[in-house]
């Protein structure tokens, strides 16, 4: 019998998400009769313990005596147990300075690590995520800070919303001027943030008729990479040299944002490639935009004007960019308001968690029982034993230091 622990989350301020919804713990005891799942008592989840119980799952204060324990953020290194297997997002892959302390406890008390970024399928794809409800979320905070800024219309903030479902019916509320809104990504952000503008409405148009065209109604434009970068040696543009070798490119994205009214920024952005813009092109009296959605909250990365993450509960502030500082949000007309808060997910945590606990269910749980046949499990454990796998053994000097 596998005995699958579901811990408390720890980590401050807590996260309201789980790996998995209670009517999924009753499904994994159905579909899998050598699992057995308890779930750690807690008051902060979006499912309280009594919806657990409901499901006829244990709920105990204790899951030490599971084999496999699963949460969401970081576990805090007091409250991990010596030689049990952990999934969880551990940030620990780009030597993440706050959380050395956590992989060195890992290693010491000889936990196996397995991280939810690192289960990628023989491609390379990652195989679980919440990349859809960032979107989903990054989009309609858009929105919602653009009717915050300049009236029109006001929607309820997605936290406030039970579910998918019940943010869906609150975007018909929406009710833009003819704007033109620029969304970079095809990935899950991408796709998300693309539900929230079709679901209210707002009409998907080429990126030439984007540039050249007037409407008299809100439309918006989706761009892959190919859109804005050009080759500096000239030539076509080239995904997979793109991929390999961004810096042999640069950043043709000025045209949009002489038309642009809002942007919201799905894209995977890699530190080598060129940025979207510079400070000094947010200066030019003819850059446009004055709503930013950055969904990726690449802080100091690809947008010059997300200077720092926003929270839930203070989801946006003002850029100046003549002093390139942060202001009080809606403060001048002649700012750019700037949404970049960087748990999006976490405003929808029922809907988010669901969907999550569904890949983990079709996608990773039967690993556990059929030997890994694709090494997947494998390759995604950070450490084993008290030391790191060899495809981590990068991080052995981060975890020296």
């Amino acid at each position: 019998m596998l005995k699958i622990g579901i811990i408390r989350e720890g980590k401050n301020p807590p996260d309201k998400r789980v790996p998995f919804t209670p009517l999924q713990t009753e499904e994994i005891e159905q579909r899998f009769p050598h699992m057995k799942v308890t779930v750690q008592a807690s008051n902060v989840r979006c499912f309280n313990d009594n919806e657990y119980s409901e499901a006829g799952v244990q709920v105990s204060d204790s899951v030490s005596n599971c084999d496999v324990l699963m949460g969401i953020k970081e576990v805090p290194v007091d409250q991990l147990i010596p030689n049990k297997v952990y999934l969880f997002f551990s940030h620990t892959i780009k030597k993440q300075p706050y959380n050395k302390k956590l992989l060195q406890e890992v290693l010491k008390k000889k936990i196996r690590l397995i991280d939810y970024e690192t289960l990628t399928d023989r491609l390379g794809n990652r195989m679980v995520a919440f990349g859809r409800f960032a979107g989903i979320v990054g989009a309609y905070n858009g929105l919602w800070t653009f009717g915050k800024r300049y009236g029109g219309f006001s929607l309820r903030r997605a936290f406030d919303c039970f579910d998918v479902n019940d943010l869906k019916l609150e975007l018909r509320k929406v009710a833009l001027p003819p704007v033109k809104i620029i969304l970079t990504g095809a990935g899950r952000v991408g796709k998300g943030a693309m539900e929230t503008l079709d679901t209210a409405g707002i009409r998907k148009v080429s990126p030439s008729d984007f540039l050249t065209q007037t409407f008299n109604e809100p439309v918006y434009v989706q761009l892959g990479s190919a859109d804005y970068h050009i080759r500096k040696e000239g030539g076509h543009f080239n995904r997979e040299e793109f991929h390999k070798h961004p810096e042999h490119y640069s950043s043709d994205f000025l045209k949009f944002t002489k038309v642009a009214d809002i942007l919201m920024a799905g894209a995977f952005w890699n530190p080598k490639a060129p940025v979207l813009f510079t400070k000094a092109d947010m200066q030019a009296p003819d850059f446009k935009m004055k709503v930013i959605a950055d969904i990726t909250c690449d802080i100091e990365g690809s947008i010059p004007s997300t200077k720092k993450a926003s929270t839930i509960a203070e989801p946006v502030y003002d850029y100046n960019p003549v002093s390139d500082a942060v202001e009080k949000p809606f403060s001048s007309e002649k700012f750019i308001t700037v949404m970049a808060v960087d748990n999006l997910p976490c405003e929808l945590p029922r809907s988010a968690s669901e969907e999550f606990g569904r890949d983990l269910i079709d996608k990773i749980l039967p690993l556990f029982l059929n030997d890994d046949p694709d090494a997947i499990l494998h390759r995604a454990t950070i450490a084993k034993g008290g030391e790191l796998t060899d495809t981590f053994a990068y991080l052995s000097d981060y975890v020296a230091g």
